[in-house]
């Protein structure tokens, strides 16, 4: 079941004019800046209450944010939801008739295991899917394993 809006992707050409911006408009400083080299994406994140913003740089061309930059501009590229159950969210919206482009959950930013919904099946939107990563021993624990 979705929890709550975990955060609203944006993409952006330039993180750190970008973050400027934010800041501006936010009154407060993001909280981390993160590379997911398997996205080919460099990440900002700012709390607002009990969601958060995420910005997305691309650092190669062929990267999915740098795609959509060139296509679409700078702007709101995903929603997020929090989940506490991700195997089984991706079973139920399956079941449900929705179009998942990664059943596997892979790592994302900001500690999370993330799955995607393809924007066909959700009303243009791409969805996100996002789980808290477990860390048992120091170590994290996939969703796949537990």
């Amino acid at each position: 079941m979705l929890k709550k809006i975990e955060h609203i992707g944006i993409a952006v050409k330039d993180l750190e004019a970008s973050n400027k911006l934010f800041e501006a408009l936010f009154g407060k400083e993001h909280y981390k800046i993160e590379t997911v080299e398997s996205e080919g994406v460099r990440t900002s994140f700012f709390e607002l209450g009990e969601s958060k913003i995420e910005l997305l740089e691309a650092i190669d061309d062929d990267s999915p944010i740098a795609k959509f930059v060139e296509k679409r501009g700078e702007g709101i590229h995903h929603i997020a939801y929090d989940v506490e159950d991700i195997k089984a969210e991706v079973r139920r919206l399956k079941d449900e008739g929705f179009d998942i482009l990664n059943e596997t959950p892979k790592r994302g930013a900001d500690n999370k295991w993330v799955v995607f919904l393809h924007p066909k099946s959700t009303n243009g939107v791409l969805v996100e899917l996002c789980q808290e990563m477990d860390e048992t021993e120091g170590k994290l624990v996939s969703p796949e394993n537990s």
